[in-house]
């Protein structure tokens, strides 16, 4: 038997039925999910390469014979991925972003091809065979990557596209009682060439299997086009048989029931009482749609999508994209779909002010965007497709523009768009993602627009906006960005002429991926939200992405652990860029996702001061449906972070809640600031009552302003002149052996030494744009000039491996001054660092100056000084900016305060170890030992009222940056307190800008202004 059913470059084959929605029906069914009899094979038998790999006397196909004797074989869940099962017995996932994990020669694959066989046995009921049954219909949702089906022994066909349903008629094959369903499941196959996706390669049957019975009489497919302009329309399509009439609609909450006696009746419904859908009101209305055989069950949302020249509009209002980019992916189950666990992801989408999904890059689960309709989002679905490994072969050879493959993409979108064709929350269709371009993708997109009008077509790929409605970008430049926002005539589009850039430029412009959310960041991700205030033809964008992808996996000892590329031994892999989320692998969400929560919140707050010094409160509601009357302002007021007053305010203005697109400005009641230290008066503002994403009182914006008057200048102690003499060995808590201090507070200490290294984030390896040199940053589109990673030259100039040289101890009056410099190996730059410790009644005072050499070409990772401190010091408590990290271009979610948390708290366990938990702005910190108070340090400004930053870790920067996994750090042997008068920012650059340069940190002088004490 031919096995050429692989490398086909068809849409599939057989008795395929034709593409229909997903609908919730009355009809008899009968779920085949659970154990089913499974064998891994290491190739595709029949193919010229498989040789002996069946049993001695089996055939090619004997396997889907009744008579064959599975007995021997394991068991496997249904949907479930094999490489997922049984600790690596079936083999393990693969990893790749761009990458094919095969050679690259469509339509064939390797030899080394596992293949799954699943065998199962069901009982059918015999009423299923009466006259009343017009056919069985066999379904599958999700299977990867190709694969042939039997029934009794009988082939039925073969089903291509992983993400997308597939429904055979078995009618024939079927019979009353015992049946047995056979199904062989390739790993690789033609298909697996259109389904490069940035996600792990996981085989199997990963979705759900159903049997259908078709009743004589029934709805073959029913679609509800609803639209609202002030009232409502339904513009029905009911296939059906003339013989299914009558057919009746029913809303009951409408009041509405329509039958129509023939096909040639049906048409469309007025009705003038309905509420709107959208994203932040998804009102749904129960209908059916019911013959005399079958009843049909679905929740409409009535909503009209219009692009007007470059406005994309929802019911008359502009929409701006907050959104993400989700992948279906967890850290157990690999793709297989959990209801719970997918109403919370969209719960927690709906609490950090997420409005939107790119469902990338392929359809979800059914069920998925039935509650996406239902809790609110705007959606692009998007095709399963992606050839994104042609790239690398300038895209010859790509299938987007090959006519062999046409027929494929095709149906492809056509199974996309009619099974989820009903859902109110699509508002755009996508025809996959990094595809190149072609005439298979513009054939795409003409079968999408004669189908659909109702709904524009997306597709990144198309720059020149040829077949496509919208323009759309991934990860352009702040300056490229602002280019397209203020119609820039003189500048052409990327990959465009001037008359395409032209005709670009006329469009709604989205970004369908920016801010590269992998690891510690995304930074400065307010420049982007600020364009999109700025110009109205900007409208947002989609995180990329949303979670993590890490695979849950434990050591051989049991350690736990989340897997990325290369830790499953991969012959290729492209490492941890998997990991690029806002939330982590076991949900956790990021300072990231807090940054962006703040950024993006349709609830924005801005504290002034009017001239009479009262505080003004200036609130715009930026929601695009919904007045604030759901959200409560809450107030309060804080001296030196403890709270001395509260109250709440309401949103309502003269003529009631203020409405969507509105703003107005409050008056608070008069504070009085605290005539010493700092009053700082803070505003959130928070949900009114419950919702079904969130409890009452959950926050959806704050902001905060500093009512401190002008405070005297600190009377720091007057830099003295050395003496004669040994320098002391005792200052206050301090103890010193030959200038160098060796305890504080009783427990020893070692520092303070320069530290100018950090463990490189994700960013600071990254490379996805140039460096923002010296240079002008909007030169080259903004993409910066071409240059190694920011580790690596740091790493080049040895910041990771300073040594240090004692110039000078001296004594001082009441103290000491050590002067030392620092360089690495083979270098000629160093930094002098020099440290003055004065004892001023019970307070010692330490001030060091950091003054790096002229010479350096390079920006520092931070500017500091790292102390080493016993192992039992545990955690802090500081008043400053928190309770999260914090950075130079991250920092609107962080709140000035008191904070405090444990060691592990205060650091994120980013699935690769690398910078984290610097907390910005503090004026004290104050170290706990053994959960007790330990030692305060307090921090004043340098002469530019410019205040440090700290962090608290379990291991030095040089450790970290060298572990791969969290648990591959060294056992701790102290806790490290790194005091940095300056940090550089975080970016996007793993795929994206460099750090933009107002947040860069240069090489220059700095200064540190301690006071320390026991606590």
């Amino acid at each position: 038997m031919s096995s050429s059913y692989i490398t086909d470059q068809g849409p599939g084959s057989g008795l395929r039925v034709p593409a229909r929605s997903w609908l919730n029906s009355d009809a008899p069914s009968l779920s085949l999910n659970g154990d089913w009899r499974f064998r891994l094979l290491p190739t595709a038998p029949g193919t010229p390469g498989a040789g002996s790999v069946l049993a001695t006397g089996e055939t090619v196909e004997a396997v889907a014979s009744e008579s064959f004797d599975d007995s021997s074989w394991d068991t496997l869940a249904v949907p479930s991925h094999w490489v997922l099962a049984e600790d690596g017995k079936y083999g393990r996932p693969i990893y790749t972003n761009v990458q094919y994990p095969f050679p690259i020669d469509p339509p064939f694959v390797p030899d080394a091809n596992p293949t799954g066989d699943y065998r199962r046995t069901f009982d059918v009921p015999d009423s299923w065979f009466e006259s009343t049954t017009a056919a069985l219909t066999l379904r599958f949702d999700g299977v990867e990557s190709r694969y042939k089906v039997w029934v009794n022994g009988v082939e039925i066909g073969v089903g291509s596209g992983s993400r997308l349903a597939q429904e055979f008629d078995v009618s024939e094959a079927l019979r009353p009682g015992k049946n047995l369903l056979v199904v062989r499941v390739h790993q690789w196959s033609a298909a697996s060439y259109l389904e490069d996706q940035d996600q792990w390669w996981l085989p199997g049957i990963f979705r759900d299997v159903k049997l259908q019975a078709r009743p004589v009489g029934g709805l073959t497919d029913v679609w509800l086009r609803t639209d609202w302009s002030g009232s409502g329309t339904i513009t029905p399509e009911i296939t059906a048989d003339p013989a299914a009439f009558p057919v009746t609609l029913r809303v009951p909450e409408l009041g509405l029931e329509v039958i129509w006696d023939s096909p040639a009746d049906v048409a469309p419904v007025s009705i003038d009482a309905v509420e709107p859908w959208s994203a932040e009101v998804p009102r749904l209305y129960d209908a059916s749609v019911s013959s005399a055989a079958e009843s049909i069950s679905l929740r409409l949302g009535f909503r009209t999508v219009k692009i007007v020249g470059d406005q994309f509009l929802v019911n008359g209002r502009k929409v701006i994209f907050h959104g993400v980019n989700r992948h279906e992916t967890n850290a157990d189950r690999g793709r297989v779909f959990d209801e719970a666990s997918a109403r919370e992801d969209l719960a927690l989408m709906k609490r950090f002010n997420v409005n939107a999904i790119r469902t990338s890059h392929y359809p979800p689960h059914p069920r998925f965007l039935d509650l996406a309709d239902e809790l609110g989002f705007w959606v692009i679905l998007e095709c399963d497709l992606e050839t994104h490994g042609f790239h690398a072969l300038k895209w010859v050879g790509n299938p987007s523009d090959d006519p062999a493959w046409r027929d494929a993409l095709v149906d492809r979108m056509e199974r996309t768009v009619e099974r989820d064709k009903n859902h109110a929350s699509i508002v755009m269709w996508s025809l996959g993602n990094e595809s190149g371009t072609g005439a298979n993708l513009a054939a795409m997109a003409a079968w999408t627009h004669a189908r659909d009008l109702s709904r524009p077509v997306h597709y990144e790929g198309d720059y020149t906006g040829a077949y496509t409605d919208v323009y759309s970008r991934m990860y352009s430049s702040i300056p490229e960005t602002d280019s397209i926002g203020r119609n820039d005539s003189h500048a052409l589009l990327l990959g465009c002429n001037a008359i395409e850039s032209a005709r670009q430029r006329t469009r709604p412009f989205i970004l369908c991926e920016y801010v590269h959310a992998m690891g510690n960041g995304p930074g400065a991700i307010d420049q982007y939200e600020d364009l999109v205030d700025k110009y109205p033809r900007l409208h947002g964008g989609f995180v990329w992405e949303w979670r993590d992808h890490g695979i849950r996996t434990r050591t051989a000892d049991g350690t736990e652990f989340f897997a990325y590329g290369g830790d499953f031994d991969e012959v290729i892999h492209d490492g941890n860029f998997v990991m690029d989320g806002m939330i982590l692998s076991d949900s956790t969400p990021t300072p990231g996702l807090f940054e962006y929560k703040q950024i993006v919140s349709p609830i924005r707050l801005a504290l002034t001061l009017n001239a009479e010094g009262n505080a003004g409160l200036t609130v715009a509601n930026l929601r695009h449906t919904s007045d604030a009357s759901d959200v409560v302002l809450r107030w309060r007021v804080e001296h030196n972070g403890t709270r001395v007053d509260a109250g709440e305010l309401t949103t309502d203005g003269a003529n009631g809640p203020l409405q969507a697109g509105d703003s107005l400005t409050l008056t608070l009641p008069t504070i009085v600031a605290a005539a010493e230290g700092e009053t700082w008066l803070s505003v959130e503002a928070v949900l009114r009552e419950a919702t079904a994403w969130a409890p009452a009182g959950h926050p959806l914006s704050e902001t905060q302003l500093d009512l401190s008057p002008a405070q005297p200048p600190l009377r720091v102690p007057r830099p003295a002149s050395p003496i004669a003499g040994a320098a002391p060995v005792e200052l206050g808590p301090a103890t010193f052996d030959a200038g160098s201090l060796v305890t504080l507070a009783g427990l020893p200490v070692a520092g303070p030494r320069l530290e100018l290294w950090r463990a490189p984030t994700d960013n600071d390896k990254g490379q996805g744009f140039g460096a923002y040199g010296p240079e002008d940053p909007w030169i080259n589109s903004g993409r910066g000039v071409p240059a190694p990673s920011s580790a690596v030259v740091w790493q080049q100039a040895g910041l990771d491996r300073l040594t240090r040289r004692v110039e000078d101890v001296a004594a001082l009056p009441q103290g000491l001054r050590v002067r030392s410099r620092y360089a690495a190996a083979n270098s000629e730059h160093d930094v002098a660092v020099e440290e003055n410790w004065q004892l001023s009644g019970d307070e010692l005072w330490l001030r060091i100056d950091i003054a790096p050499s002229a010479g350096w070409d390079l920006v520092f990772p931070r500017i500091g000084v790292r102390l080493d401190l016993p192992s039992e010091v545990d955690g802090a408590s500081w008043f400053g900016a928190g309770p999260r990290e914090s950075y130079p271009d991250s920092l609107h979610s962080a709140v000035v305060g008191t904070h405090g948390g444990s060691l592990e708290e205060l650091n994120v366990n980013y699935a690769r170890p690398q910078e984290t938990g610097h907390h910005s702005d503090v004026r004290w910190v104050e170290l706990s030992r053994d959960g007790a108070p330990w030692l305060r340090i307090e921090a004043d400004p340098d002469a530019l009222g410019r205040r440090p930053g700290f962090s608290l870790a379990k291991n030095t920067a040089q450790e970290v940056a060298l572990a791969p996994h969290p648990h591959e750090l060294p056992e701790s042997q102290h806790s490290y307190l790194y005091l940095d008068a300056a940090q550089h920012g975080l970016g996007s650059r793993a795929c994206g800008p460099d750090v933009w340069p107002d947040f860069a940190l240069r090489p220059e002088a700095r200064t540190l202004v301690l006071r320390i004490r026991a606590a």
